[in-house]
């Protein structure tokens, strides 16, 4: 079974919830389940977009976070722009943070476009951070 983190299960863009996406139970225990999900979403946000002085996760650049039994981590995340000048490295970095939390065994990013990035995918900590009112 996979369970996975989305925008549509966000109250707002930086507060991420865990949803099953089958009927069946993990094969990783709840108590499991919950830190490996806290401690992806704090290696999410130890990633930083270099043109902007906040983390890709409070950015609203992350839109999906899947967690498989097997421990891989699918990550679905989008860029500000497609010609973003960081297309290149900000994915191996956020790879990099997921792979290093204890119990993931590995972590892919997919880049997608859609629904494109807007400031309005934001989380309030972002707005504050760069008064963005």
């Amino acid at each position: 079974m996979m369970r996975h983190m989305t925008d549509e299960a966000k109250p707002d863009a930086g507060n991420a919830a865990v949803t099953e996406t089958a009927a069946k139970p993990s094969a990783i225990p709840a108590e499991e389940m919950a830190r490996l999900t806290d401690e992806i979403v704090g290696a999410l946000k130890t990633v930083y977009d270099p043109e902007i002085p906040a983390d890709i996760y409070e950015l609203g650049l992350i839109y999906k976070v899947d967690i498989e039994d097997d421990r891989m981590v699918n990550i679905d995340m989008t860029l500000t722009t497609p010609n973003c000048p960081s297309a290149a490295e900000l994915p191996m970095q956020v790879e990099n943070a997921v792979a290093g939390v204890p119990g993931v065994r590995e972590a892919k990013v997919n880049i997608v476009w859609d629904p494109p990035w807007d400031p309005s995918r934001m989380s309030d900590e972002a707005r504050t951070t760069l008064n963005m009112w």
